[in-house]
């Protein structure tokens, strides 16, 4: 029932807050290990959550983990996504989905689990047997971030965004790359009590 209403019970990343504003938080994240695939979501018949199945049979959330060991490992939170053009990008942050730009090339889809945080480095976690899923090592990074409850529909993730960009500009913060949609709950968690937020990397 927690989970229903928008208790978060898996570990979240640590991090560091620098500066609180009315608008956003500034947080430093350590450098952390993420299990990450990117996809075009026709892949999943159009769905943009796609990913998130072949993620979770990595860590063995649905059954069998589908990796060397093969080693459950326990689910962490948020997943992020990050959306972008054409070609098959790097991707940094939480379960975080980011969208690129409006150009004619596929949107690809980027999702990440962050691994618990006793894997160190890529090499201590588990060989993923799905080629799709890779292991990635992100170093300290800064986010400008804004939490939201509710869906994160394409439209509430543009204005939120547009105006943390906005806020972070206006007190001299840097932009430095796409943003980062994190959500923290499963889809059966009543909207209202769901939490999201939305990182933007800053300098």
């Amino acid at each position: 029932m927690g989970m229903v209403l928008g208790k978060i019970t898996v570990e979240t990343p640590k991090y560091e807050v620098l500066q609180s504003t009315a608008d956003y938080e500034i947080r430093k994240y350590p450098p952390s290990v993420a299990a990450q695939v990117t996809y075009d979501p026709s892949e999943f018949k159009g769905n943009r959550d796609g990913g998130f199945t072949v993620l979770a049979n990595y860590i063995g959330a649905l059954g069998q983990p589908q990796n060397t060991k093969p080693e459950k490992i326990a689910m962490t939170a948020p997943v992020i996504t990050h959306s972008s053009d054409s070609e098959k990008i790097a991707m940094t942050a939480p379960v975080v989905t980011a969208k690129g730009g409006d150009g004619d090339g596929k949107k690809l889809v980027t999702m990440q689990f962050l691994l618990p945080s006793k894997y160190s480095k890529a090499e201590d976690a588990p060989k993923p047997t799905d080629e799709r899923v890779m292991i990635k090592e992100e170093g300290e990074r800064k986010y400008g971030v804004v939490k939201f409850a509710g869906v994160a529909s394409d439209a509430v993730v543009e204005e939120k965004l547009e105006k943390l960009k906005d806020s972070l500009e206006r007190d001299g913060h840097k932009v430095a790359g796409e943003f980062l949609l994190a959500r923290y709950n499963p889809p059966w968690t009543l909207p209202a009590f769901r939490t999201n937020e939305i990182m933007v990397p800053i300098e």
